[in-house]
């Protein structure tokens, strides 16, 4: 009897009555977003009554026939100093502890955005500034209104593959992705609140294993899938297993940095389509029916892809299939509630597809998020934004939004990488002047200019910035992609 009893605990170890289960997201050194409903959920026996205890609130529920359970807590106020939240059940009780309540972003994308604060010794060290500028933060980052959960590159557990919530020492920070952590450290210091980052990426992962298969549904994709691929990509291997059970945790928002991967596979004007895809199926993941989740992302970096090609689909790259893509990303800003920044400055190397200054990412994105979504009136967020293009003789006159006090060059000389062509499409580099708030091109070989482009080559890494520093967006006047998120 004795040797049936303890084979039937081994076996049934959690029939335990009045069991109260949370998912790895909800726990000890948590942030909570705050003023908006706040879910928290878990399991327990099937007809259970339990209670959830925040801030001197009490919310009660009974789960379903599954055992599931949920609450919404009422709008939180912001809080910097450690709260407590206690959840019962039938004679069981969980205590987490240190709980704060701020800002709340997810973090995703492949090997740019995984690049840790740690960051790995095969990655390159800056040579510009101080090489050691990413250590001495890792090293020195102890704030406590900063906390992180780290989702491990591991698609075969059957729960969210984290340790969880933690506060940040050099254990618990070396794994997190750079530049959310300096995302979150901006805004932080510039609000004065808490933030939570949750850090899921995978190096070489295309966005396609990143969006869910309900995404798909009724898109312009949903008949080119064959036996749950798209483009020979298994769909939401990743975000079923890294993002999936983290929803529906309230967040503020989502950051992104990937593409190199789907440039390599051969995606151009298709990418726009899967970024339509990926942007509206999370925030439909997550209830946001208005589309209000800001959405912020980052423009890939210089890089010599005609040097790479993908040996399984045979695709092969000139010097432009980059800025086409480039191209295909801005068209993505469509997309309501999302804003792209651009990296065209900040790559030593162009042979290295991990470009070292991911501090200077991650206060770009803030800039974004900061100007847009925390009322920071009148803070430059992008760099210089072409608008128009006049013809007058043998010049060329281009307009841009998006300049700050002024247009000027990072090193004092005139902009470089500008061209022009004529009718026969044939560029030429041009002569570019500043002049005001505007930019004049001309060339000896085009004497009736009728387009322009500006770093419209792989190798780009032009010297065009605003009164801000931010570099400007590369583009051309003629020929661009047609792309609309309401098609």
């Amino acid at each position: 009897m004795k040797r049936f009893l303890l084979f039937f605990l081994i076996l049934f170890p959690l029939l335990a009555p009045g069991e109260v289960t949370l998912p790895k997201v909800i726990g000890d050194n948590m942030v909570l977003q705050q003023g908006k409903p706040v879910k928290i959920w878990g399991n327990a026996e099937p007809g259970e009554r339990v209670t959830v205890n925040f801030e001197g609130k009490n919310y009660s529920t009974v789960t379903n026939a599954a055992g599931e359970w949920a609450v919404m807590l009422n709008n939180p106020d912001i809080r910097k100093e450690p709260q407590q939240m206690t959840i019962s059940g039938n004679g069981d009780k969980i205590v987490l502890n240190n709980i704060l309540v701020g800002e709340v972003w997810l973090a995703s994308g492949q090997s740019n955005m995984e690049y840790s604060m740690n960051n790995h010794p095969q990655y390159r060290k800056p040579q510009k500034g101080d090489p050691d500028y990413q250590t001495k933060e890792f090293l020195n980052a102890d704030n406590p209104l900063i906390r992180v959960l780290y989702v491990k590159k591991d698609i075969k557990s059957d729960t969210l593959p984290s340790d969880g919530w933690q506060m940040i020492d050099t254990a618990t920070l070396s794994p997190v992705s750079a530049p959310a952590y300096f995302f979150a450290k901006k805004i932080s210091a510039d609000l004065g609140v808490p933030v939570g980052i949750i850090s899921t990426s995978w190096g070489g992962t295309p966005i396609e294993q990143w969006t869910p298969m309900e995404g798909y549904v009724n898109s312009d994709f949903e008949g080119e899938i064959v036996d749950g691929k798209l483009d020979k990509q298994t769909i939401a291997q990743r975000f079923d297993k890294m993002v999936r059970p983290v929803i529906p945790y309230t967040l503020k928002g989502f950051l992104w940095y990937q593409g190199e991967t789907n440039l390599i596979n051969g995606d151009t004007i298709r990418y726009a389509d899967k970024m339509k895809v990926l942007v509206d199926s999370w925030r439909g993941m997550w209830g946001d029916k208005n589309n209000t989740m800001p959405f912020y992302y980052v423009q890939i970096a210089p890089h010599t892809y005609s040097r790479r090609r993908n040996e399984r689909d045979s695709v092969r790259h000139d010097e432009y299939g980059l800025p086409l893509f480039w191209e295909v990303q801005s068209l993505a800003q469509d997309i309501p509630n999302t804003g792209m920044i651009v990296t065209t400055d900040l790559v030593d190397a162009l042979h290295d597809i991990h470009p070292p200054y991911k501090w200077i990412v991650g206060e770009r994105l803030a800039r974004l998020a900061l100007a847009k979504d925390y009322g920071r009136e009148g803070l430059v967020y992008s760099g210089p934004v072409y608008k128009s293009s006049t013809v007058s003789g043998n010049k060329l006159t281009l307009t841009f939004d998006h300049i700050g006090k002024e247009l000027k060059t990072r090193n004092g000389e005139n902009p470089d990488w500008f061209e022009i062509s004529g009718a026969d499409g044939i560029f030429y580099e041009a002569d570019a002047v500043i002049a005001g708030n505007k930019i004049i091109l001309s060339s000896d070989e085009v004497p009736n200019p009728v387009a322009a482009r500006f770093a419209w080559h792989e190798n780009a890494m032009p010297n065009l910035v605003n009164s801000e520093g931010l570099p400007a967006v590369p583009f051309r006047t003629k020929d661009r992609f047609e792309w609309s998120y309401n098609k």
